[in-house]
């Protein structure tokens, strides 16, 4: 299996009697003898699965595309990018997955408590193992910034698509900046990262 950045915007899968996982509905054109199915909301198998979606409100929906020719994939003009994983672990924004190819894992997991007030959960989506996986961008590619222990980094959570590496994350409420351009509504917050690693924003907020 074989996956090739056909342009900017369009994502191709080489089939040879192998499968992939996909955004349910990206699926644009195929040649050759696929088969397509549901597998299920991406957060492990069955009634897990379902519960998991129900109580994290994971829009996460997945559809195995499996057989010998070439799908092409893309979702609302969103740029795509490939990320290779070797045995580690990906946290990523469910919204911003289109395809998962390879012996991977994924899950949903409880990332902290939004806001001070509301008790709102915040959770992720993590793709770990071997493989590749293909991510959506809006506003133009995925700028990837690094995290050191003596730069931890601050992100908007609208922006943010995914992390990877030895990293921790934590919630600051001291977001006095989106008062001061216009965005104060809510209970703001942002998501700090600290340690080792890279994390990747989008250029527009969602």
């Amino acid at each position: 299996m074989q996956l090739v950045q056909r342009s900017k915007r369009v994502l191709e899968a080489h089939l040879a009697g192998t499968s992939v996982r996909a955004l349910s509905g990206s699926m644009v054109a195929y040649e050759g003898q696929v088969t397509f199915k549901s597998a299920g909301f991406g957060g492990g198998a069955g009634v897990v699965a379902g519960l998991k979606q129900k109580a994290t409100g994971e829009s996460l929906s997945l559809m195995e595309c499996t057989g010998h020719g070439v799908v092409y994939f893309a979702h609302d003009a969103a740029e795509v990018t490939i990320i290779d994983l070797n045995g580690d672990t990906l946290q990523v924004e469910s919204e911003q997955l289109l395809l998962l190819a390879g012996n991977l894992t994924t899950n949903v997991t409880f990332a902290g408590v939004r806001g001070m007030a509301g008790g709102q959960g915040l959770f992720t989506t993590t793709v770990a193992g071997q493989g590749q996986v293909a991510l959506l961008s809006r506003g133009g590619p995925l700028i990837h910034l690094e995290v050191s222990p003596q730069y931890p980094l601050v992100v908007d959570p609208d922006a943010f698509v995914c992390a990877r590496g030895q990293l921790t994350q934590s919630f600051d409420t001291d977001v006095s900046w989106r008062t001061a351009v216009g965005q104060g509504s809510g209970e703001a917050f942002s998501l700090r990262w600290a340690g080792t690693g890279v994390v990747s924003i989008q250029p527009a907020e969602r």
